[in-house]
Order: C-alpha cells, then structure tokens, then sequence
C-alpha cells in the first residue's frame, strides 16, 4: 500500500540501501576472515606510523585475528602478519572488496 503511495521513496530508498553496503568502514568494524582494501585515514598522527607499516591507501588486507577482549587484532598485509591495537585499526577506513 505505501508502494503504491509513495513508489519513488521506496526506489530511492533502496538504491540508498544497496550503496550503504559499499560505504567506508572502520578495520576495527571487520570480522575475522574478511579481506578489505584500505581507502583512507582519519588520525593524521598515526598515518606516517602504519604507511611505515605497509598499511597504504589501495592496500589490501585481511583480519586474521581477533584477541578475546577485541584488543589487539592480528593482520595480513603485504605479505606479512602485523598486530595492530584497536585504536589504530579505529583510524583506518577500508571498503569491502567485491567477491565474483
């Protein structure tokens, strides 16, 4: 009945949904398992440290992982396992890749 109403809210609504889905997350958000790319960074004050690290922009990485408090979680990325504490994966934006 609200389709019918309202047919273009309801089509905004889920191509709004299905863009959420490619939307930016934070690595500490990432179950173990998943293999992610890193887009961005939002403490200046750490970038230098994890681009040292391997952890750059377009990278990919995979959640390893997870300590039982949820502090530190283990990585994969170039190539190499690296601890990061959650602070730090806090700051590192990072998009789903696309599975075929």
């Amino acid at each position: 009945m609200i389709y019918q109403a309202f047919p273009k809210v309801v089509i905004i609504y889920l191509r709004y949904s299905i863009d959420l889905q490619h939307m930016l997350r934070r690595l500490s958000e990432i179950p173990v398992g998943q293999t992610v790319k890193i887009k961005s960074f939002e403490n200046n004050d750490i970038f230098l440290k994890l681009m040292e690290m391997g952890c750059v922009p377009g990278e990919d990485i995979r959640v390893d992982q997870i300590a039982p408090l949820g502090d530190p979680i283990a990585i994969s990325v170039s190539g190499y396992s690296l601890s990061l504490r959650l602070n730090e994966a806090q700051n590192i934006f990072v998009e789903r890749l696309e599975t075929l």
